[in-house]
């Protein structure tokens, strides 16, 4: 009775449209900050180092570089706050979570860039 109670309230919780990315990509994730009476939209650029949760729980981590110091911060995927979240770019990892980025800077924190093959059509 209780799970059929939460998985309600989850239902009612979850965004219909969920941009695709996964660990690796480069994305720009557009925040709603509200000062005082007002609400602008805050961009935060980095690299996703991980996805954990699932449903209206599940969160990403994104790291960038501010002024040579290192800046994470954690993201409800779901979150009426998170305004959208753009893919700029796609990385190839062969793992679930990169924290090993943390340890390096400059030119060791680049990905190789996941190409996008695209079907060509057949001449008519």
């Amino acid at each position: 009775m209780s799970q059929q109670l939460m998985s309600l309230v989850e239902k009612a919780g979850i965004k219909e449209e969920i941009p695709q990315f996964e660990v690796g990509d480069t994305v720009d994730v557009h925040c709603r900050i509200l000062e005082g009476e007002k609400e602008r939209i805050q961009i935060f650029n980095g690299l996703v180092i991980a996805r954990a949760g699932s449903g209206t729980r599940e969160t990403f981590t994104v790291r960038r570089i501010v002024q040579g110091e290192g800046v994470e911060r954690k993201f409800p995927l779901h979150s009426p706050r998170i305004a959208k979240v753009e893919v700029k770019r796609s990385g190839v990892t062969r793992r679930a979570k990169l924290y090993y980025l943390r340890d390096r800077t400059g030119k060791a924190v680049r990905l190789k860039e996941r190409r996008v093959e695209t079907k060509k059509l057949p001449k008519q």
